[in-house]
């Protein structure tokens, strides 16, 4: 029996219908009884039908909490994505700016793992060849670091411009979200050079609204104290200066990851 036919038998023999004040009403004809109760039958659908969509919508709520909760209890994945100022070019791996970083955000209170996706020698052309191979399908967010390379041997910043654009296309694609580290072109290519290559990381950042660090060795550039013997690569001590200073802005790439783990997905 349908639960409309069971309505109908319960109601079959009731001579009087309470009204929704619950005062007894006059006993009714035949056909008004008939309609009254389908009136009842009416009401009885509509609150079983109401009741179902609030348990439905309980439990869709319940699964997407449970989601959230499982989602904020993962590690924030994060690829140091560069060249030997990535890598840790003439340190201990201890030393080297993803490990030092992630023992810095760690003791910040910041739940994440830094992986170190840095080659020395890499110019931004190289960094693209192995886009796919270096940020794996785990990854919450990057630090792309590249480019410094490209100014030392005097590529044309035109070219540089377009392999980071197309690193930041495929980025884009895959909805990860990038903190952008710039460079600084050395003086002895001139001016227009300079100009050129010094632009491209500002411009990239606006153009795809990143997190912004706007020179990777600001503090540490041209510092002996802080630079090995070639006066290029940071000694450990100028590593825990670059992570000194660009802590906030990896933090601010944090809390957009986070951000996106908390927003409902349609």
């Amino acid at each position: 029996m349908s639960e409309l036919d069971g309505a109908f038998t319960s109601l079959g023999n009731v001579g009087a219908i309470l009204d929704l004040s619950g005062r007894s009403m006059k006993p009714m004809s035949a056909g008004s009884n008939a309609l009254a109760s389908s009136q009842v039958v009416s009401k009885t659908a509509l609150v079983n039908i109401l009741t179902a969509l609030v348990v439905f919508l309980s439990a869709a709520a319940g699964i997407q909490i449970a989601s959230a909760a499982a989602d904020s209890a993962k590690p924030v994945r994060i690829v140091a994505f560069g060249d030997s100022l990535t890598s840790g070019y003439g340190l201990r791996q201890s030393q080297a700016f993803p490990v030092q970083l992630q023992k810095e955000l760690r003791a910040r209170g910041h739940n994440v793992v830094v992986s170190n996706a840095g080659v020395a020698g890499d110019t931004t052309a190289a960094g693209l060849a192995r886009f796919d191979w270096s940020i794996g399908d785990d990854v919450d967010a990057v630090i792309l670091e590249l480019g410094a390379n490209d100014a030392l041997r005097g590529i044309d910043p035109k070219v540089t411009r377009e392999n980071l654009r197309k690193i930041l296309d495929l980025l884009n694609k895959r909805g990860i979200p990038v903190l952008l580290t710039g460079m600084r072109s050395p003086a002895n290519w001139g001016d227009t050079y300079s100009d050129d290559f010094d632009a491209i990381f500002p411009d990239l950042a606006k153009e795809h609204a990143l997190v912004f660090y706007p020179f990777f060795l600001e503090g540490v550039v041209l510092n002996a104290k802080l630079n090995q013997k070639d006066g290029m690569h940071p000694n450990s001590k100028g590593v825990a200066e670059i992570v000194r200073q660009i802590t906030p802005s990896v933090e601010e790439l944090i809390a957009r990851v986070e951000a996106r783990r908390t927003t409902p997905k349609s």
